[in-house]
């Protein structure tokens, strides 16, 4: 055993105490009320990297939240490594359904608790102390490392596609890292080649210009709740299909080979079902639930509103119903053409009865990983040494939106290596983190770093 990964097994309690302090830090990226949160939050991933002997760190100004870089180049026939990582977190709600403070992290069972565990300061913060573990050991990491650490994921990177053309030059690599991915399971490795692209929208639908009473107009007047409940449950037939003109036209079919390689993940459904408390599974018919979630284009209702929802009864006829949705998109479908066709279905089929606004949200673009990257082996190697298992390679049902900036304005390709458990709970309550999967973890990405010195220039 080396002596960095001793010293990584040497400073567990640290870890979590420091951990506990990042997790504190409540960096809701959405809420406007904390834009004052977000600069602290940067401020503090910019002294972890500081402490972890990082010598260039920089906290950015964007048009948004503030982007930390850091930097150490110190051998120029090195690979040159950017580490991605986001520091804001998703919204609380609801708060009633966590079983501890969000912002105070509990150690239950084998887990660490709180928002952002998993997604993502819990694995950034993975690879700080990566480094970090090298620098207090041999003086320096075996590679050239850059950070790239931002604080917008969670609502899509607006700002740092531009900080992205504007730093082109300070942000040359060789291969980007990420960490916002999960494992199979506890000590199930995977590294993922293909992320899901995103358009986010919302329905805003008016009928009269107040609320009405229900008796005096009930019968007369349209319902605006009632109407969008019929123009949502449109968009899918029985068999799970999305009805909406076009939307499958551009999906990039899916190799038998790729296929069959995807159906050897482990997968037991009734392992799944238990774990989000379900009794039955359901989507789109012909395709299996791997597949539905990885490499199949989705249309999901993330929130419908409209009426009277408070205690006790109150008889009225909403003159406001709201939706807001997301399809999750698959090679080779555009964010913006998808956004283009859903508009265009909503306003096609909406009555006159109503008045309809359509509101978008951006999104990100598909991308798919070639697994033929020099970068991949190295990274496969640490994982299968550190973990005592060979990594699955997966695709994602989430979205990155912005590894395909990466490939787009800066030419480099990204590897995804992600630490949480499917039962993570992420952009749930109670999200958590895996704790022997997180301090192995840590001793993996020691051991890719130094796999990936070999591939000198």
């Amino acid at each position: 055993m080396s002596d960095v990964v001793k010293f990584v097994r040497s400073q567990h309690e640290r870890y979590l105490q420091e951990l506990k302090e990042y997790l504190a830090i409540p960096s809701i990226s959405s809420d406007p009320e904390k834009t004052q949160t977000m600069v602290e939050t940067a401020v503090f991933t910019a002294e972890l990297l500081r402490n972890a002997g990082c010598p260039e760190v920089k906290v950015n100004s964007t048009d948004g939240h503030p982007c930390v870089t850091g930097s150490w180049i110190f051998d120029e026939s090195l690979p040159t490594i950017m580490i991605y990582g986001h520091y804001d977190v998703q919204p609380v709600d609801p708060l009633d359904l966590w079983n501890s403070d969000p912002f105070d992290a509990q150690i239950v069972g084998d887990t660490i608790v709180a928002r952002g565990s998993a997604d993502d300061k819990g694995q950034l913060f993975m690879h700080i102390k990566a480094v970090e573990a090298y620098t207090k050991t041999v003086g320096k990491p075996p590679i050239n490392i850059k950070f790239l650490l931002e604080g917008e994921e969670e609502i899509a990177s607006p700002s740092l596609a531009a900080f992205l053309e504007k730093n082109k030059d300070d942000l040359k690599a060789d291969i980007i890292i990420i960490s916002d991915t999960g494992m199979i399971g506890p000590g199930k490795p995977a590294i993922t080649y293909g992320l899901k692209g995103l358009t986010y929208m919302e329905l805003d639908v008016t009928g009269p210009d107040h609320d009405l009473h229900s008796g005096e107009f009930g019968g007369a007047v349209a319902n605006p709740v009632e109407i969008l409940a019929r123009m949502v449950a449109s968009v899918k037939d029985e068999n799970g299909r999305i009805q909406i003109p076009g939307f499958y036209d551009k999906v990039a079919e899916v190799t038998a080979e790729e296929r069959a390689e995807l159906a050897r993940v482990p997968f037991d459904e009734t392992d799944y079902k238990k774990h989000i408390d379900v009794d039955a599974l359901w989507g789109e018919e012909g395709f299996s639930t791997v597949e539905r979630t990885w490499i199949r284009p989705t249309f999901e209702v993330n929130g419908m509103w409209g009426g009277f929802i408070e205690p006790g009864a109150k008889t009225v006829l909403p003159s406001k119903a709201g939706l807001k949705m997301s399809m999750r998109l698959v090679p080779d479908q555009d964010p913006n053409e998808i956004a283009d066709l859903v508009e265009d279905y909503f306003n096609k089929i909406a009555p006159d009865t109503i008045k309809l606004k359509v509101i978008r949200h951006g999104g990100g673009y598909p991308v798919v990983v070639s697994l033929d990257n020099p970068f991949m082996d190295g990274a496969t190697k640490a994982l299968n040494d550190a973990f005592n298992q060979q990594p699955y390679m997966i695709r994602g049902g989430g979205s990155i939106p912005i590894v395909a900036d990466f490939k787009k304005i800066l030419g480099l390709d990204s590897l995804l290596v992600g630490f949480c458990s499917p039962s993570a709970r992420v952009h749930s309550p109670n999200e958590n983190m895996d704790l022997p999967s997180f301090f192995t973890g840590i001793e993996s990405l020691v051991l890719m770093y130094e796999n990936f010195a070999d591939l000198k220039k």
